[in-house]
């Protein structure tokens, strides 16, 4: 015989605070008094992702203090979050949130490709493709424009280099960036050059534009599978902005 459901029930304590329309009850009765009601369960409410465009969300003294703890290379921190700081806002992106989607991928500043020559800061056309070089362990011709030699692994990596910090590197994420938030052929000026200096070092497919209000947005898309891959950059703002 199947079973009824069954269903939690929570006190309701009638309070003396209630309206004169109510019927009354003598004091000496309210204290017991108890009417019980279902305690319905519902779904956890969604998760409401940070939105990529808005004001900064954290301040340039708390990314600095942060990547300063932990990076390899810390001799241009404040020179890399002050660019980000400048240009985030003249292009109107929360660019603290940036700086959190950038040490989220370089690891705060130590991975391989975050360090120069390369100063790759998000991960941009890393793939994880390799391709080797010639039999004599040389490097050979290079298999395409976004490669790079790796000497310690004897191989050609897939992945953008950047010449210098404040006039490829950081545009290049944040333009890359506000190419994920705006529709095509919409923005400011200064929007769309950003933008259109962005993609010129990676292009981006269509349907990827607009696609990201917030850094959920960027859930697999950014990165492949990559289904925590906004939570885990909130996750890590908020440590950032707690220093």
């Amino acid at each position: 015989m199947p079973r009824a459901a069954q269903r939690a029930l929570l006190p309701l304590v009638l309070s003396s605070e209630a309206p004169t329309a109510a019927p009354l009850i003598p004091a000496a009765s309210q204290a017991t008094q108890q009417l019980y009601l279902p305690l319905m369960q519902t779904s956890a409410p969604p998760l409401i992702g940070a939105p990529l465009l808005g004001l900064a969300s954290g301040s340039a003294e708390q990314a600095i203090a942060w990547l300063s703890a932990r990076a390899i290379y810390n001799n241009d921190i404040a020179r890399i979050v002050n660019t980000y700081q400048h240009i985030g806002e003249q292009v109107g992106l929360d660019w603290f949130l940036a700086l959190a989607q950038m040490a989220h991928e370089t690891g705060s500043l130590t991975s391989w490709w975050s360090q120069p020559p390369r100063r790759n800061l998000a991960g941009i056309g890393v793939t994880g493709d390799w391709r080797s070089g010639l039999p004599d362990g040389s490097p050979g011709p290079a298999p395409g424009p976004a490669w790079v030699w790796s000497a310690q692994l004897g191989r050609w990596l897939a992945g953008v280099s950047f010449p210098t910090w404040g006039s490829d590197a950081v545009p290049a994420h944040l333009g890359r960036l506000l190419a994920y938030a705006l529709p095509a052929n919409q923005g400011d000026l200064v929007q769309q050059s950003l933008i259109a200096q962005a993609l010129g070092y990676r292009s981006l497919p269509a349907s990827h534009r607009n696609s990201a209000p917030t850094i959920l947005g960027l859930n697999g898309r950014w990165a492949v599978p990559g289904t925590e891959y906004g939570q885990r950059i909130m996750m890590l703002a908020e440590a950032m902005r707690r220093l």
